[in-house]
């Protein structure tokens, strides 16, 4: 080849690793929201009240018909994994426990991964759960019925019993039981970051608008919120909450309805409590990336996944070898 194809070549493969990589940081840079203002009394109120929240009072809610408070005890967790579960769908579950929910350490840090679940409909179904519970011990239930109406107080749920019987854990990762999480490279993020607290990150979505159809399942009358767009958010498919964020919302909680959608229920307790979501475009939010080894060992998540896929993606991203430009 003569030198000016050589050169076209070159252009076009360094063309290809700066899209890649460099969309996703800028992506990132221009998508940060501008860091919120601490003067507000009410904020400095629940940021305050955050800060010195008790855990043990708290231990003697009995909204839990099953807690699993031994698996988090008082060691020392760096990223606690609540999955969004089922009643129902135990496969899934298990599934998740081979593959990527397996994972207890990474780089000689703790992981911890349950799961949080309403009640089921069906008796023969909550025996199931109890038989589940008691082999993996890693199962949270609350009192209410799991239904899609609940999901915001099956949010409100994971989030009391990680400030109370998690008090430890650094950071925790919200995911769906349809992810792939890939925990490696999350961590080493994580280990990266230099700002220790008020960490919210997933993909932000801006200017989410209520849902005003009053036909829609997912119907939000103006008067349960009247505000034309929801603030800045996480989407709900996964994103990590620091243990102080985590607590910040729980106190912020109190103020906010329940009726809007589980994710954007953060996002409002968040904002309240002065806390700006960070984005990355390596979470997927509710799409499905298409399967690369490579870009399975970059991304945090990846939605809809198949179990056929959740195995193949596990056993290849776990199989040491490196990625090279």
């Amino acid at each position: 080849l003569r030198t000016h194809q050589w050169c076209f070549i070159l252009f076009n493969v360094l063309l290809f690793h700066v899209l890649l990589f460099g969309a996703d940081l800028l992506e990132e840079y221009f998508l940060r929201s501008l860091p919120l203002s601490y003067t507000d009394a009410k904020t400095l109120e629940i940021r305050e009240q955050a800060r010195q929240l008790d855990p043990e009072p708290l231990k003697a809610n009995l909204s839990y018909t099953i807690s699993s408070a031994e698996t988090c005890s008082e060691q020392e967790i760096f990223l606690l994994i609540l999955v969004s579960s089922s009643p129902e769908n135990r496969t899934r579950r298990n599934v998740i426990r081979q593959t990527w929910g397996n994972m207890t350490d990474t780089r000689g840090y703790a992981v911890l991964t349950v799961f949080a679940l309403g009640k089921p409909a069906s008796t023969t179904t909550q025996l199931e759960i109890n038989e589940e519970s008691q082999e993996h011990r890693d199962i949270i239930e609350g009192s209410f019925i799991d239904s899609p109406e609940t999901q915001t107080q099956k949010m409100l749920m994971s989030v009391e019993w990680t400030v109370t019987f998690c008090s430890h854990a650094q950071y925790i990762l919200k995911a769906d039981e349809d992810m792939f999480v890939g925990i490696p490279s999350l961590a080493e993020y994580l280990l990266s970051l230099t700002q220790l607290q008020d960490i919210y990150i997933g993909r932000v979505i801006h200017q989410g608008v209520p849902n005003r159809d009053p036909e829609s399942p997912g119907f939000i009358p103006i008067h349960q919120y009247p505000e034309e767009f929801y603030p800045d958010y996480c989407d709900g498919s996964a994103f990590i909450m620091s243990q102080d964020v985590a607590r910040k919302v729980f106190v912020a909680s109190k103020e906010v309805a329940g009726s809007v959608p589980p994710d954007v229920f953060v996002g409002i307790c968040a904002k309240k409590a002065g806390i700006t979501p960070i984005h990355s475009s390596r979470f997927s939010g509710e799409k499905h990336i298409s399967y690369n080894r490579c870009c399975y060992k970059f991304i945090f998540t990846s939605s809809n996944m198949e179990e056929d896929e959740l195995f193949k993606a596990w056993k290849e991203t776990s199989d040491g070898k490196d990625c090279f430009l």
